[in-house]
């Protein structure tokens, strides 16, 4: 089957931006079209999408998520994410391995990318542990979960405490080629904190979270990356001190990157109110200063990527005294519209937008998503006008934890297409 999308925006950051037309063949890309070319009509072995009003984008990709299974299937499944994910825009997703067992081995690895592959949903890339059982203390089978299908390495959730277990976590990633997702936190200075060290933390009388929790390890880790050549990605950035290193990181010529997520350029921590743990997560909810840090490191390019960090728990986890209840949010079906009011705010364009959420998680992981011929037709197909709730118990996702109940909104993934075939929207 051949599939013809027409009258759209296609928008691809450096490479394409106009009225165009893609033709699809089976799993890939055949062309891009100019309206003035002669185009096919609808056959019986021939489709034509209309897509006016639309902009076509290359595939949202959020290199940040977690999945739960196997072991936390009561939360969310490959095939429940990985549906959220589609109708999120994202045709690819990254699974962090904090999962039970934890992926730290290619059996895991494997079970992940089967079941990624049954749900016929977004594609997922497994992300492996960087320390058996993540604990910090010996090295994982990195190479053997590499030839299984993993992007990169990670312990998120915790930190690798250890500088000398992560000097040789990343000469050894070094050689392979790929990236470490490093999750910043100094857990001595965290010491039992729930939400961001601050007034709003005093006045409710929870334990805070020092910025320098997230920052004195992202300053480690920067050093490592000189010392050892590796790439270091640093996960969820929330504060501007880490944002700071980051920036005369980059200037140095050191092969640092860094994602963000969403509420963090929304939310501070004066909105943690009623101690609702909707509004906890890990790091935590910063001050105002921080948040126009965020926005400012996305809009000079110091952020790369925008992330979801989509962490779905049950009610009964949530449930629960701010301090007991367990950190994180989901995010894969609310990023989009929340990264679209940076554009409607002018904070970005919306091809850096493109470039945060689709082009540079891409190259992080050594994918070419570009919209060309010959390429895997991963397309994502946005609906820039709509405006809407966001609405928790519309979510595919197990999950309801979300702080953006009842929030307005404009702009939302209209289409999702992997492989050639829409996964979610109008002509899923």
């Amino acid at each position: 089957m051949r599939t013809l999308i027409k009258g759209a925006r296609v928008l691809d950051p450096g490479n394409v931006d106009g009225y165009k037309s893609i033709l699809i063949n089976g799993q890939t890309i055949e062309a891009v079209l100019d309206p003035a070319d002669v185009m096919p009509e609808n056959g019986t072995d021939f489709k034509v999408i209309d897509a006016t009003g639309l902009v076509l984008v290359p595939g949202l990709m959020d290199i940040h998520v977690h999945l739960r299974e196997p072991g936390h299937e009561y939360k969310e499944t490959i095939a429940t994410g990985a549906a959220a994910a589609a109708r999120g825009g994202f045709t690819a997703v990254c699974a962090m391995p904090n999962t039970r067992p934890v992926n730290d081995n290619s059996q895991v690895t494997a079970f992940i990318l089967g079941k990624a592959k049954a749900a016929k949903g977004a594609r997922v890339y497994p992300v492996g542990a960087v320390t058996k059982g993540s604990a910090g203390t010996q090295l994982s089978e990195i190479q053997d979960m590499q030839q299984a299908g993993i992007k990169a390495v990670s312990d998120d959730g915790r930190p690798v405490e250890n500088a000398q277990i992560m000097r040789r976590a990343l000469e050894y990633c070094r050689g392979l080629s790929i990236p470490v997702f490093v999750h910043a936190e100094d857990l001595s200075l965290v010491n039992g904190g729930a939400m961001n060290e601050g007034p709003p933390a005093t006045f409710q009388g929870i334990p805070g979270i020092p910025n320098a929790a997230e920052a004195v390890m992202v300053a480690r880790d920067i050093l490592l990356s000189r010392l050892t050549g590796a790439h270091v990605h640093f996960c969820h950035i929330s504060c501007e001190e880490s944002i700071d290193l980051i920036r005369k990181a980059k200037h140095q010529g050191i092969r640092v990157t860094c994602e963000t997520a969403p509420h963090y350029f929304t939310l501070t921590d004066a909105d943690v109110k009623g101690y609702d743990a909707c509004f906890k997560m890990n790091p935590p909810l910063r001050s105002e200063k921080d948040r126009q840090a965020v926005i400012q490191g996305l809009a000079d390019g110091t952020i790369d990527v925008i992330a979801s960090d989509h962490a779905p728990h049950s009610k009964e986890e949530k449930d629960l005294e701010f301090d007991r209840a367990a950190f994180g949010i989901v995010g894969l079906e609310t990023s989009l519209p929340l990264s679209l009011k940076l554009v409607q705010n002018n904070h970005l364009t919306l091809e850096n937008l493109i470039l945060k959420m689709a082009k540079n998680p891409a190259k992080i992981l050594g994918i070419n998503n570009d919209i060309t011929p010959g390429n895997p037709a991963d397309l994502s197909l946005i609906d820039l006008k709509e405006k809407g709730v966001i609405d928790p118990s519309r979510f595919v996702s197990k999950s309801r934890n979300t702080p953006f109940a009842g929030m307005t909104v404009q702009g939302r993934a209209a289409a999702t297409m992997v492989d050639g075939n829409f996964v979610f929207g109008l002509w899923a």
